[in-house]
């Protein structure tokens, strides 16, 4: 049967193919692997049926653990089973695998592959996991491309079916499971057609049934547990010539030629390369490029890795080889060599192979660029045998030289660039424009995305190619026909330009005309532009995007611009696709949405401005646009930015030397590196107006990245501070003076702060005006916040207080969190109350990731060298990570503390030292006070000098309490973590635990977790969420002797600070559940306005304030006021998680949003129940 051109990404690829196989899919959210299961859900919504004619089962499960427990359950009982994963998620599978083999089960895990978190996470792609899982008797496919993933994902299902072995089929994670490509694609009733359906019936016959019973997974001794093991050998001895009966059906069926290593190149080559994963594109391209200039080379494809057949791999390399290089995209320290190595060379042993030297090299590791340049340097290399590429290795010197750039892209394909922030819809605009083009045109398309660490706000770069040839570049743009800049102030940061071929075009997104342009573009912009006949455009994306409601959502403005350049489609034609597409995406949010991308497609059209490049720019002399040096107090921190993040933040990173990272093998790397990042990408920042300023400090409160803050000043401080600094007597503090200080270079420009500033007589204190226009404002912050802090003013207005907290040094800072999260509010207030002794355990999701993504350390220390002292370990451990440093800190402690009781009956103390000794003991495990006894302590010990004092001094950054802190997402607390939470809550040890509560794995995109509320639509949930959500606070309760608090800050200020003042203090585990709008809700409102979502979800009920405090004499108190129902569904429908059901499905919607309130209105009722409960007990 014909096969259907589409583009797509290699992700759905292998969810099209493993659909058609698959009874039921059990899942879990994880990067870059969730998409597959994201589609699989919403087809198995749509009513797809697979090739039994049903839709597929899908379940989420609470951890891949439990997925991979699920799959093994289900295939046991006899339905055709997958997941998707990657990464950590594969591993905790393992034992399931070894199950699932050890069973004889044909079950498909399909992996988009994934670096291992090691010194530091890693999202991006290589092949740490799948060889990871080398020994558990899974057969492993890899496929290299997003066709290949269409072709051989059925040879996974199919060879496991037939073979009775389970399989990895794995790809490269990012490389190809986020490419677009155009490719064929199956149709179903093909795959139907190629399996072997008395194979199916043999699986299910087998299956565990009550009608025929047995048992399986018994215990077995020394005496038989060996021979049983080798049993299945036969199996695997069978396997690959099933896999090759698959490939072969495969090969007739669409006219491929797929084996089990696939050789490509010269007949007769004298140098070959052995890979598997996308890199053999690359190879293939670079091959075809050398074979023109007379070369000898190749490279053999590894297709089928594990059972490993010797004999196919010795069949593909041609008999004229001389060399042998493998290429390995892991590493294994310690090892002889990696993985794919080994094989190679024990397969070669002992054949007439033997004598051929085979070199070893890594590559890729992270999603690593891999070139064809870098290609050419291992074919050129005969002197070291084991080597690294890509990489600068200037410490064990194991990298390989290379060569000049080569362009080997086939001759006619045309490459853009687009340089977008994150979240202002760039990406989805390129994927729309690359389906537009690859679905609407006979030309070949390919897109591939890449980020940065930051959430929304950070740099985007997506990189298209279309021509009339099949395109193989696995591998970033770095010469291009069009290039577009989105965001004006990346022309200072980033050498864009220089990436164009002569006579390309530049597209910049400004609001300058001709005299802000010669002001802003750097010297050597002009130059090249005006010397390489660059045609130049320019676009005011903002001002269109603002006169038509979008705001910063500039995405469809600047693809009609592109478009209306590129000239790939007729003008008219591509407006009216550009407009299907538009209404495809933005559907689900309502008509007047897309109503508004309609007009911003109209007007990017039309409004693009063609700029006439001046005689004078030949000649414009060269600017230093990577930032300067810094300088600081602190070293450790300056050395890091001036190594490592200036390079990393101006897009040089990949040129930074192995010897670069010498003081951070460890991944540790110094707090407080963000404060020099300045990234300049507000718009609009507030601008303070202090005639309407009541001095509540709310706006400082509630600022997701602590650019906005209050500063006391002595008359001498206001005097000596910047021309044009406004300041206002204090209020309550004679000989103070009051200023609210905006970091402009640090600012999103989310409008938090304005939202909920109460202003005057309706006139408000803060206003968002221009950023650009209030540039200068920033030196009124640099001078304030040196300002030391005024403890009297702390004390005056209480630091366990909205106004007063606000008056200390915030310890978290600049973040790479989105405008306006939910998130960082109460991080940043958590580290003004205790940050300068907090250890911080957090769970890998939004809050590492803004928390420490690198080059960027957004906390920070104080005037004494203090801070958070912040770790991740990983996603499902989190709270038992946290709970091992507070045993760190009692084992170490409790030994300190014997050392410090022998000072009271030495006799070479003072009495001022036992004295100090004796309020150490006493305030031992008080926290804040124990830290005033323990400067007292180590003051008098260090005056002492005996030896007993010289013992306690050894160890004196142990000896105070400090604050110990867990933090993560609701995906964490209560799905993959909750056995840990559990276990920690129920410890009884001092211990606090902070959930950030958005409802969904806001990470990974937007997944449905157990704290996502009925009616909800999500990831995994693509019909709306069915059950209620899981009650952590009445579970945590239940103790008894756990301090529980849910909180909304928004809702309420004060409640917010009181209940960290009260967790912190209370000398056992508290849970505090916090309320937090994430972007993925789709606050129709806009995230400026998060702080009053969290305002309406408390006063319709939709969300509950209590504080549950065991040693209070009322022991639960209902902060929350009694609901205003009347507006609850009004509330839902303000976000479009909700409001999108209601569009799709009416009747659903109406059902389920009942039952949303339903279940809010009664646990309003339980909790109210609970205050008269505990009243009751109090009596």
């Amino acid at each position: 049967m014909a096969r259907k051109m589409k583009t797509m990404d290699g992700n759905h690829a292998a969810a099209h193919a493993s659909y058609a196989y698959s009874d039921v899919a059990a899942i879990f959210p994880i990067t870059p692997s969730s998409v597959m299961a994201e589609a699989t859900d919403e087809w198995a919504t749509q009513g797809r049926k697979n090739i039994f004619g049903q839709e597929v089962q899908v379940t989420e499960m609470q951890s891949e653990a439990g997925a991979a427990g699920a799959v093994h359950g289900s295939l046991s009982a006899g339905a055709l089973t997958t997941t998707y994963t990657a990464s950590q998620g594969l591993l905790l599978m393992i034992p399931n695998l070894y199950k699932i083999a050890g069973e004889q089960l044909p079950g498909v895990f399909n992996v988009s592959a994934r670096a291992i978190a090691s010194h530091a996470l890693s999202i991006f792609g290589d092949h740490s996991d799948v060889y990871a899982c080398r020994q558990t008797g899974a057969a492993m496919l890899c496929e290299s491309s997003v066709q290949e993933v269409m072709d051989l994902t059925p040879v996974a299902h199919c060879a496991a079916i037939k073979g009775r072995i389970p399989f990895i089929n794995f790809f490269d994670g990012f490389r190809t499971s986020h490419e677009i490509q155009k490719i064929e694609t199956w149709d179903y009733e093909d795959l139907k057609d190629m399996v072997d359906m008395d194979a199916v019936d043999a699986f299910r016959k087998h299956a565990l049934n009550p009608n025929h019973p047995c048992q399986r997974g018994s215990a077995q001794n020394p005496d038989i547990f060996f021979q049983a093991r080798e049993a299945c050998n036969p199996y695997y001895d069978a396997m690959p010539a099933i896999v090759q009966e698959y490939m072969d059906k495969v090969n007739a069926k669409i006219g491929t030629n797929y084996k089990l290593f696939n050789y490509y190149g010269a007949e007769d080559a004298e140098k070959v390369i052995v890979a598997m994963g996308s890199v053999c594109d690359t190879i293939e391209e670079t091959i075809d490029y050398l074979m023109a200039a007379g070369e000898k080379v190749g490279v053999v494809k590894v297709r089928l890795y594990r059972p490993f057949s010797a004999e196919a791999l010795i069949a593909a390399i041609p008999e004229t080889v001389k060399q042998i290089t493998v290429l390995d995209r892991t590493k294994e320290p310690g090892a002889m060599g990696e993985p794919l190595f080994l094989d190679v060379v024990a397969a070669l042993k002992g054949s007439k192979f033997d004598s051929v030297p085979v070199f070893t090299g890594r590559y890729g590791l992270g999603s690593k660029d891999t070139t064809p340049a870098q290609i050419v340097a291992v074919y050129n290399n005969t002197t070291k045998q084991k080597f690294t590429l890509g990489i600068v290795d200037d410490v064990t010197n194991l990298s390989l030289e290379l060569g000049a750039p080569l362009v080997t892209t086939p001759e006619g394909t045309i490459n853009c660039k687009f340089w977008g922030l994150g979240a202002d819809g760039t990406v989805g605009a390129n994927k729309n424009s690359i389906k537009i083009i690859g679905d609407n045109t006979d030309m070949y398309a390919q897109a591939y995305f890449d980020y940065d660490s930051k959430k929304s706000g950070g740099v985007t770069m997506s990189h298209l190619r279309f021509g009339k040839k099949p395109i193989k570049s696995t591998y970033l743009i770095h010469k291009a026909n069009f290039v577009a800049c989105h965001n004006p102030s990346y022309v200072r940061k980033y050498n864009m330009v220089q990436e164009l071929v002569d006579g390309g075009t530049f597209l910049l997104n400004c609001p300058w005309d001709m005299e802000g342009i010669e002001k802003h573009l750097p010297g050597q912009v002009k130059s090249f532009i005006a010397n390489h006949n660059i045609k130049f455009y320019v676009i005011d994306g903002i001002k269109i995007g603002k006169e038509i409601g979008l705001g910063q959502r500039i995405n469809t403005v600047l693809q009609s611009a592109f478009f209306k350049l590129a000239n790939i489609i007729p003008e008219e034609q591509a407006i009216d696709l550009m407009k299907a597409a538009a209404k495809a995406t933005y559907g689900r949010k309502g008509d007047a949405i897309v109503q508004m991308n309609y007009d911003a497609i109209d007007a990017g059209a039309k409004q693009v401005v063609e700029i006439t490049v001046p005689e004078s720019w030949k000649d414009a002399a060269e600017e230093d646009i990577i930032a300067k040096d810094v300088t600081g107090k602190r070293q450790d921190v300056v050395d890091f930015v001036n190594t490592v993040q200036h390079a990393v933040n101006a897009q040089e990173g990949n040129n930074l030397p192995v010897s670069a990272f010498k003081d951070y093998v460890d991944g540790s790397t110094p707090s407080g590196a963000a404060a020099f990042e300045k990234r300049g990408i507000a718009v609009d920042i507030p601008v303070w107006n202090p005639e309407n300023c009541i001095q509540c400090n709310r706006c400082s409160y509630v600022c997701p990245h602590a650019v906005i803050r209050p500063i006391a000043l002595t008359e001498e401080e206001a005097a000596a501070a910047p021309e044009g600094m406004k300041t206002l007597p204090m209020t309550g503090m004679a000989g103070y003076k009051f200023a609210m200080v905006v970091s402009a270079y640090d600012c999103t420009g989310c409008g938090s702060c304005a939202n909920v500033c109460p202003g005057k007589k309706g006139a408000k204190a803060l206003t968002m005006e221009n950023m650009e226009a209030n540039a200068a404002s920033q030196k009124y912050f640099d001078y304030g916040v040196e300002l030391p802090i005024k403890t009297d003013v702390v004390e005056k207005f209480k630091e366990n207080t909205v106004k007063g907290s606000q008056f200390k040094q915030p310890l978290l800072e600049f973040s790479g969190a989105c405008a306006g999260c939910g998130e960082t509010p109460y991080a940043k207030l958590i580290t003004q109350l205790f940050g300068d002794r907090m250890y911080v355990a957090n769970a890998t999701g939004c809050s590492s990731i803004w928390g420490n993504s690198s080059p960027s350390t957004p906390y920070t220390v104080n005037a004494k060298g203090q801070g958070p002292a912040w770790s991740n370990s990983l996603f499902e451990d989190n709270a038992e990570f946290g709970y091992g440093m507070l045993l760190a800190q009692k084992a170490l402690r409790d030994g300190l503390k014997v050392k410090v009781q022998a000072l009271l009956d030495c006799d070479c103390c003072g009495e001022d030292v036992k004295a100090a000794a004796q309020e150490w003991l006493d305030t031992f495990s008080v926290g804040g006070a124990n830290s005033v006894a323990t400067d007292k302590l180590v003051a008098a010990c260090e005056a002492c000098g005996c030896d007993d004092c010289q013992e306690v001094l050894k160890n004196k950054d142990f000896l105070a309490k400090k604050s110990q802190w867990i933090f993560g997402g609701d995906g964490w607390a209560y799905d993959i973590g909750f056995g840990g939470v559990d276990h920690v809550l129920a410890s009884g040890m001092d211990i606090n635990v902070m959930v950030f509560d958005t409802e969904v794995y806001s990470n990974t995109g937007g997944q449905a977790s157990k704290a996502t509320q009925p009616g909800a639509i999500a990831q995994f949930a693509a019909a709306g969420k069915e059950v209620k959500k899981k009650d952590m606070a009445s579970i945590a309760m239940s103790y008894g002797y756990v301090y529980v608090a849910q909180i909304a800050m928004g809702a309420d200020y004060n409640q917010t600070v009181k209940a960290l003042a009260e967790a912190e203090a209370y000398p056992g585990p508290s849970l505090i559940i916090a309320y937090a709008p994430c972007i993925n809700h789709g606050i129709k409102k806009g995230m400026s306005k998060a702080q009053t979502e969290e305002e309406l979800a408390v006063k319709t009920g939709y969300w509950h304030l209590f504080r549950f405090n065991p040693q209070a004499e009322n022991k639960f108190t209902l902060d929350s006021k009694a609901p205003d129902y009347t507006g609850y569904e009004e509330f839902l429908n303000g976000e479009v998680r909700y409001n999108s059901l209601k569009r799709a499905n009416p009747e659903r919607a109406a059902r389920l949003f009942a039952k949303n309130q339903k279940c809010n209105e009664e646990r309003y009722a339980y909790l109210n129940k609970l205050v008269g409960l505990h009243a009751a007990d109090k009596e």
